[in-house]
């Protein structure tokens, strides 16, 4: 309220000393004098007032059209001006709202309609590392491998957007199953940015898959100094890599690259048992026995295994079944109660004939852990001991329905693998098999339970023929009556 009071006020002072001014000037004597051209112009000091006026504002307006034309002529020139900035901006505010609707389109599933706002977007904008990209990534969504390719490849142009361009080629070619350009694609990658996470995991997957178990040891390396991985982690990954080494190694027929490759990833890891009976194979066929037995006694201190077992045998492959069952005591006596310790020993008795005490050394464990291992063997226990043929068959059929216990089993997928490998074959997971129970299914067996009625029921014995009847006593009435006569 006041600021208006004031602003009427300062109207009103205006306009009085303008009046007043002007009358001022209507009172004064003299004037101007212009003389031009034959023409004399005599203008009092109010009209040569006004005329100034006039004169400035006609100067200011032909500046105007000046550069009004000046402009003109740079704009159709192609050089920046006022006109041009206009276009520019409204250029630029039409691209970056077909960018916005792209994106959102992208981002609601409409393909077709992100890819129409990215082309749009494409032809008002001048940043590539935006629209080319929208581009891109709207085109695989709609379908169009083409288009997408063409995108990420102009993308490889920019400096700052190359990494961009080549991750994108990296994904259609995985996806595409052509492994050989996508690892030569990664290795790109990799070089740009040898900390980014994912190139490092895509690149080591690629790298485990063609075998090349070196150049995965060196990015498992760049992938721990990132921070991607612990050291234990690590430590445990880079054995599984040796180990993989280690066995190319030895399918070359090279011994001693392979022996020391085996020791050394058993030294990472001695918890991974490939790599321990690995080691302790190599060890055998060097001759040092006693450090053969210290590799497979310390891993089977963590993890009974029959892979272990076997390679425990292997170092003493001729000796008696007796003398291997005093040798195994070293393994034996390590976890006593470990089912896989039982089934072991019981082995071992069976070989040597002493099947009372295989009985003992399986126990209760047909009962409290039923697997097929284990009742196979109690079949072979009742068959040396002389039982009933209708006992062995069965044990064997129940060995047949009984789970299979321990196997290696993928922590991703739960896919079961026959052998220990570092690629899950299923789910292509890196490192996940682990000696565990898979979970059971409900599924029934096809060659199970179904059969097992004729497995265990002892075959009927054939019946007794039957005795021929008496046959039945012919009464001759003509002879009965001619004696009566």
């Amino acid at each position: 309220m006041i600021w208006t009071l004031v602003k009427v006020l300062l109207f009103f002072a205006a306009v009085a000393g303008i009046t007043y001014g002007a009358t001022l000037l209507l009172e004064t004597d003299g004037g101007l004098h212009i003389t031009a051209a034959g023409y004399e112009f005599t203008l009092g000091p109010l009209q040569a007032v006004v005329g100034l006026l006039l004169l400035m504002l006609a100067l200011w307006l032909l500046l105007l059209v000046i550069g009004f034309l000046t402009a003109t002529l740079r704009f159709l020139n192609g050089d920046e001006t006022a006109l041009s900035r206009y276009f520019d901006r409204n250029r630029e505010r039409r691209g970056y709202q077909a960018l916005s609707e792209g994106l959102v389109a992208l981002a609601s599933g409409e393909n077709r309609v992100a890819m129409s706002r990215a082309v749009k977007a494409e032809k008002l904008l001048a940043k590539p590392e935006l629209t080319t990209l929208l581009v891109a990534q709207a085109a695989e969504a709609a379908g169009d491998g083409a288009r997408a390719t063409a995108a990420y490849k102009a993308l490889l142009e920019h400096e700052a957007t190359r990494f961009v361009g080549i991750r994108g080629l990296l994904a259609q070619k995985v996806h595409e199953g052509d492994t050989e350009t996508a690892l030569k694609l990664a290795e790109k990658a990799f070089a740009l940015k040898p900390r980014h996470l994912e190139t490092q995991d895509i690149l080591l997957k690629l790298q485990a898959d063609a075998q090349d178990w070196k150049g995965a040891r060196a990015t498992l390396g760049a992938k721990a100094r990132a921070g991607g991985l612990s050291k234990d982690l690590f430590r445990r990954r880079d054995a599984v890599l040796a180990l993989q080494e280690a066995k190319t190694v030895m399918d070359a027929s090279t011994s001693i690259e392979a022996r020391e490759a085996a020791i050394a990833a058993n030294k990472q890891s001695p918890d991974l048992i490939p790599a321990a009976a690995m080691a302790a194979h190599s060890m055998a066929l060097a001759g040092d026995t006693k450090g053969a037995t210290r590799v497979i006694r310390k891993a089977w201190e963590m993890q009974p295994h029959p892979d272990l077992a076997a390679a425990f045998a292997g170092i003493e492959p001729e000796e008696t079944p007796e003398a291997r069952l005093k040798r195994f005591r070293v393994l034996t006596e390590l976890h006593p109660d470990h089912p896989e310790t039982r089934m072991l020993k019981a082995e071992l008795l069976i070989a040597a004939e002493d099947f009372p005490g295989a009985r003992r050394a399986l126990g209760d464990l047909v009962d409290t852990k039923p697997t097929g291992r284990a009742l196979a063997l109690m079949a072979a226990v009742e068959r040396g001991e002389g039982g009933d043929e209708a006992a062995v068959r069965g044990w064997l059929a129940k060995a047949l329905v009984a789970p299979r216990g321990p196997q290696w089993c993928c922590d991703k997928c739960h896919a079961i693998h026959a052998e220990w490998g570092p690629i899950c074959e299923n789910c292509g997971g890196f490192d996940t098999l682990s000696w565990r129970e898979p979970p059971q299914t409900a599924t029934p067996s096809p060659t199970g339970s179904e059969l097992l009625p004729l497995l265990v029921t002892p075959p009927a014995p054939p019946a007794p023929a039957p005795e021929p009847a008496e046959e039945p006593e012919v009464i001759d009435l003509a002879a009965i009556a001619r004696r009566a006569n």
